[in-house]
């Protein structure tokens, strides 16, 4: 028998009431932010710092670009001395890149596992409130607190990112794909899914932490080798030969070459592999004669522009939440059935 008489529902508002600190929360919400303050105030106190010091190293940057004369201004390109700025960037950047390994781990994994563990979620649900309400509560305060943390600090970083944004080929938007936008939100959210639903099957702590550590690293490397595919490739060619003195065809700015490389342009439209007649190249004549039977006339190259970004990142988003959705909807299921 529980020793627990009262109703938490009832009595979690007097905690705060009393103390006249805090958010004035009530029920569940008072509970489970009640139960994972320090990780919450630490997910706070990361952020303010984090986009603080983002804000602190753009300063930086602008002071340093202002000072730059008008000509390198008007001509778009960044000074050697840049690199000092775009390596703080980049190493930033990497940093955000762990959120999500971070999420599902140290957030999600310990949220389900560590009450089942403890015996708190049967003394939880022993009184008044449903597992329903429980699970829901359980899994929506810390959704929307890591929500808001990985919008707050992407949306500084893309700040900071955006006024030197293509105009070094470092600085390329591929580069920064993933922890721009609207991806790391629905990322983070993911392996935080995926931490829960570790969590709630195997229902120890740290084998949920090490198992979801092990998957989430796996879905990074999936999301790295798939994330291109979610753009149109588009080429461009040129049919002025591919001899000596033949120019090859420039990329618009801020494209990302696909492939192995160039392509050669035959006259059909077809394209070959540069690797045709490769094994002519000694010989000038021969290499001429080669290509000319192969009736290449130019040059083929495909690339990724950068104004699909903003489109593959939405479609990406949108496929994470997808999976989120599925995923909770698997715990709610089977907490709802065999939580205890």
């Amino acid at each position: 028998m529980t020793t627990l008489t009262h109703d938490p529902a009832r009595t979690a508002p007097a905690g705060p009431a009393r103390s006249g600190r805090g958010p004035r929360l009530g029920g569940p919400v008072w509970l489970v932010w009640r139960q994972h303050r320090a990780a919450f105030w630490t997910l706070i106190a990361v952020t303010v710092v984090g986009v603080l010091v983002i804000a602190f190293l753009r300063g930086r940057m602008m002071d340093f670009l202002g000072a730059q004369d008008a000509a390198s201004q008007r001509s778009g390109g960044l000074p050697p001395e840049f690199e000092a700025y775009a390596d703080r960037l980049f190493r930033v950047g990497s940093y955000l890149g762990y959120i999500p390994v971070l999420a599902g781990v140290f957030l999600g994994a310990p949220l389900i596992a560590g009450d089942l563990e403890s015996g708190t979620a049967k003394l939880v649900t022993s009184q008044s409130v449903s597992r329903l309400r429980w699970l829901t509560v359980k899994l929506a305060v810390p959704a929307v607190m890591l929500t808001l943390s990985t919008a707050a600090l992407t949306t500084a970083f893309t700040w900071w990112w955006n006024p030197v944004k293509g105009r070094s080929d470092g600085l390329i938007w591929t580069s920064f794909f993933s922890v721009t936008g609207v991806v790391p939100v629905a990322y983070a959210l993911l392996t935080f899914a995926v931490g829960v639903a570790a969590g709630l099957i195997l229902r120890r702590t740290l084998v949920s932490m090490v198992v979801t550590l092990g998957v989430v690293v796996a879905l990074g490397f999936v999301w790295d080798q798939v994330w291109r595919s979610l753009g149109h490739i588009m080429s461009v060619s040129t049919d002025k030969g591919v001899g000596p003195g033949a120019v090859r065809p420039e990329l618009p700015a801020q494209a990302e070459q696909q492939g192995e490389g160039t392509y050669f342009l035959a006259s059909s439209g077809d394209r070959l592999d540069w690797t045709t007649c490769l094994d002519q190249m000694d010989n000038t004549r021969a290499h001429t004669a080669c290509l000319k039977s192969e009736h290449v006339v130019g040059w083929s190259i495909d690339y990724l522009p950068v104004s699909q970004m903003h489109t593959m990142q939405w479609l990406g988003a949108g496929a994470m939440s997808a999976l989120t959705a599925g995923i909770v909807a698997f715990v709610v299921l089977r907490g709802r059935k065999r939580l205890l």
